[in-house]
């Protein structure tokens, strides 16, 4: 291997130990309902992928890179997977917060009640 493939090989996977660090965190912010940070982190990530793509995709990696590589993908999967059923649970809960909210406002149109002043 060529000293330009061993750098290229070092970054590819440096890279990856930095995109599955990013999950990581993506992942605990979305365990914790920090919504905001999930975005800012999530935007780190599609900014890191970004420029990863092409030293990916010129780097040759020998068996041990490329079994780290694969390591390192089935856990940033397992993590995105996580952050899946995180958001799907807030999504949710926020779809029954704003029909409920369009529910009073229509009653409040029609009828002029206001529900939540009880």
């Amino acid at each position: 291997m060529q000293a330009h493939e061993k750098m290229s090989s070092t970054q590819v996977i440096a890279n990856y130990e930095l995109l599955s660090a990013l999950t990581v965190q993506m992942r605990e912010a979305a365990e914790q309902g920090k919504w905001e940070e999930l975005i800012s982190l999530e935007q780190k990530c599609t900014n890191l992928v970004t420029a990863m793509k092409p030293i990916d995709a010129r780097s040759t990696l020998d068996e041990t890179a490329r079994q780290r590589k694969d390591q390192l993908i089935h856990k940033i999967l397992a993590d995105e997977s996580e952050i899946r059923n995180h958001t799907q649970a807030w999504m949710g809960e926020l779809q029954n917060l704003l029909k409920s909210n369009r529910q009073a406002q229509r009653l409040q149109q029609k009828y002029g009640v206001n529900p939540s002043a009880d």
